[in-house]
């Protein structure tokens, strides 16, 4: 072995500036998330901290995704070029497996504040804060509050579920005909599981969300919206997001399918893929039952 090879099974990357560009752009949107539900300007038409402005918001979500671009670009340009060892895949999966752990936790935290207000609510009603009226305090003692009309879940959000439990049945076709070496299999799998997502995402944000018979916030009157609301479209809307990243996810995997970059021995970006996609699916089955159904169920009942 010549002086200065390779003399481990680990790959030690170049210094990259995606680190720092991707702490500048997390800054910069969370600045602008700041901006946009509260301001940080007297100015209403102040274009970059003014209340209600997306200014800010948007360049950090820009200098984010610019960042995704550059950097998992760096990722698969090391693995063609033969620096990802069977010591670094090991360690792929082992991150990617932390990652959709904690993605877990993020999620446990959301049916946390839903079962906290679903169990415990008439716990805070009896708390009556001073300020509270009876129509206030009327609507923390329910769950659902009054007023609010949930939605019928043996309807769109029955539909949602087949779509995503189907496009969980394709992307696994795709993996597996993948591993089998079947690649007109696996792209017609991975073309399916976009299109799956993308209606998932239609009837979510363009059909069901339109149709609430709550808002996200109380909008002045307590007795009409509420934290139900809040809650619900938190949970939904921030499962819905990561649907959309995954069906992002799948189509990159795709278009490097069709380049050729996937072998039958080679191919963990679409097996991580395939792993959150999976993950939203389970998510999915949790929203459904506890945020969709049991409340009807619950306003069925009284």
């Amino acid at each position: 072995m010549a002086h200065g090879d390779v003399k481990h099974d680990y790959h030690l990357v170049n210094p990259s500036p995606w680190p720092f560009v991707a702490s500048v752009g997390a800054l910069v949107a969370a600045v602008g998330a700041v901006v946009l539900m509260r301001g940080l300007s007297t100015n209403e038409n102040d274009f970059f901290f003014g209340h209600g402005h997306w200014t800010l918001f948007a360049i950090g979500m820009g200098i984010l995704v610019i960042t995704c671009i550059g950097w998992w670009g760096d990722v698969i340009k090391e693995s063609r070029a033969g620096d990802h060892t069977p010591v670094v895949d090991i360690g792929l999966r082992y991150g990617m497996i932390l990652f959709i752990a904690s993605e877990v936790m993020f999620f446990v935290a959301w049916f946390w504040m839903f079962f906290e207000l679903a169990i415990f609510h008439e716990h805070r009603a009896a708390w009556a804060v001073p300020t509270w009226d009876e129509a206030t305090t009327a609507a923390w003692a329910n769950w659902p509050p009054p007023h609010v009309e949930t939605f019928d879940p043996f309807h769109l959000p029955l539909m949602n579920t087949l779509i995503l439990l189907l496009s969980g049945t394709t992307v696994t076709w795709a993996h597996h005909a993948l591993q089998q070496g079947d690649r007109n299999g696996a792209r017609l799998g991975l073309i399916l599981t976009v299109l799956l997502g993308a209606l998932f995402t239609f009837v979510q944000f363009g059909v069901e969300y339109p149709e609430a018979g709550f808002a996200f916030g109380n909008q002045g009157d307590v007795t009409t919206a509420n934290v139900y609301g809040s809650s619900f479209f938190m949970a939904t809307g921030f499962h819905g997001f990561h649907v959309i990243i995954g069906t992002i996810f799948l189509f990159v995997c795709l278009l490097r399918l069709m380049a050729g970059q996937f072998s039958p021995q080679k191919h963990f970006g679409l097996e991580a893929a395939a792993w959150y996609w999976h993950f939203v699916d389970v998510v999915w089955l949790f929203l459904f039952t506890f945020v969709y159904v049991m409340p009807y169920l619950t306003m069925q009942s009284n």
